[in-house]
């Protein structure tokens, strides 16, 4: 499912909301995830899952065009951990 779907969706399932609003209301929710994982926060969503950041460590990389060796510094990259009854929905 893209932005989009996710968009129609709810506009079926909530026929009282404008188009605007619920554009608005997606966007300040994944606003809200992006900025407490920005802020090294974590996201939890009973039933659904986590979102959390994790550290990959400085390392020494390979230019794949020209084969130089260059150095990729440490950064934090998002991280998903799905809930129980998610997987259990997943693997039902």
């Amino acid at each position: 499912m893209i932005r989009s779907e996710l968009l129609q969706a709810l506009a079926k399932e909530n026929p009282g909301l404008r188009a605007e609003e619920i554009e608005r209301v997606v966007d300040t929710f994944f606003e809200e995830i992006a900025s407490s994982l920005a802020e090294g926060g974590r996201v939890e969503l009973r039933g659904f899952g986590a979102f959390s950041t994790r550290q990959r460590d400085a390392r020494k990389g390979r230019n794949p065009r020209t084969g130089e060796s260059v150095s990729v510094p440490q950064k934090s990259v998002p991280y998903f951990k799905a809930g129980k009854e998610m997987r259990a929905r997943l693997n039902s």
